[in-house]
């Protein structure tokens, strides 16, 4: 039903209004007591057997939602009502910024992709701060730290690290984002002059917030559009840094596979014709680093196979965005099922037991 209103109805209006009211809705609802145990009631997925512990957090399945969707941490009450087990906010920047004109969001239906160039739009780490310290019970919060357009490169690690001080006690993990295509120069932060600057100062940053207690993950998320000589010199940092994991992949500015009206639209491609590109970078860290780092997956994720794919090539926990636009509130329940499904066909009872594919 969900599929049949969004394909003849929901897909009509423009993409970002829709998101916005959206947002709206789950906000409202996430905050009232009984509209947020229905949504529990009717999405809430089996997750037996699909517990994972990773980056020293406990994770009731392995899905999550990626950053983008909740970029103010607004709705993460509803997110975790409708059965993600943790949320990445943001991404973040330190002061509050309108992003790129509209129209920056299209919706691609028959490639079941988007093409955003959003910009990191968002109301700017003191209000992200205000709402995370506003909520109680919630699921494992992720944060992506960002930098104001109006940064210039060389001042970039100062933006990483105001968002972080600003945040530190209300994340449980951190990701720094250097690869989305929608901020001008910001891919060049993933090169070796810039990302050894910035996680020095990030690591010394955690290293103060944490006041001798073990500092919280860090994780670089890159783009799926590097090559592999560059994916090595961030997975050499990230190594040497002690850095928990990376974050695989961003969107893409590859519209090759394309064939519509907005293949040439300006922005980063999420959706279906990502998803094995991440894979393929996905397998390629795991083998580079000894399944030393966690992995993880984004990009493409539409059911359980499509989890199951991810979690085979290497990664421990994945997350989801245009799959959930697609799928509609019973995403999750969906997906974790049919996950769960593919484990009894593999004759695997947890993911405890899964392993990457040689």
């Amino acid at each position: 039903m969900y599929r049949f209103l969004y394909r003849h109805l929901l897909s009509r209006p423009d993409a970002e209004l829709i998101h916005d009211l959206t947002l709206g809705g789950l906000r409202r609802v996430g905050g009232i007591t009984p509209a947020r145990a229905l949504l529990e009631k009717v999405f809430s997925p089996n997750t037996e057997g699909l517990a994972v512990s990773a980056l020293g957090l406990q994770f009731a399945h392995p899905l999550g939602l990626a950053a983008g969707f909740d970029k103010n941490a607004t709705c993460i009450p509803a997110m975790n009502a409708l059965g993600f087990s943790f949320v990445e906010v943001g991404t973040v920047t330190p002061q509050p910024q309108p992003g790129n004109p509209r129209p920056r969001l299209f919706r691609l239906t028959a490639d079941e992709a988007f093409i955003n160039r959003m910009g990191f739009p968002g109301a700017g780490q003191e209000a992200v701060r205000h709402n995370l310290r506003a909520l109680r019970k919630r699921c494992p919060v992720g944060i992506s730290l960002g930098k104001n357009k109006a940064t210039p490169l060389a001042d970039a690690p100062q933006d990483y690290c105001a968002v972080l001080h600003c945040l530190y006690p209300y994340g449980d993990f951190f990701v720094v984002n250097v690869s989305s295509p929608n901020t001008p120069g910001l891919r060049e932060l993933q090169t070796r002059e810039h990302l050894d600057t910035i996680l020095t100062s990030l690591k010394a940053s955690m290293h103060d917030l944490a006041n001798g207690s073990q500092a919280k993950p860090l994780l670089v998320k890159i783009s799926p559009d590097m090559t592999w000589a560059e994916i090595d010199t961030v997975l050499e940092l990230a190594l040497r840094y002690q850095i928990s994991g990376v974050v695989a992949t961003n969107t893409t500015t590859d519209h090759a596979a394309l064939q519509n009206q907005y293949a040439g639209e300006v922005g980063g491609l999420s959706g279906r014709p990502l998803r094995e590109r991440s894979n393929e970078i996905i397998r390629y860290i795991y083998r580079q680093t000894g399944g030393e780092l966690c992995i993880i997956g984004v990009g493409g994720i539409f059911s359980g196979d499509d989890i199951w794919d991810k979690l085979r090539s290497g990664a421990t926990l994945v997350q989801a965005y245009t799959g959930l636009i697609y799928g509609g509130p019973a995403f999750v329940k969906k997906a974790l099922a049919r996950l769960r499904q593919r484990m009894r066909e593999e004759g695997i009872d947890s993911l405890s037991a899964l392993r990457p594919s040689p």
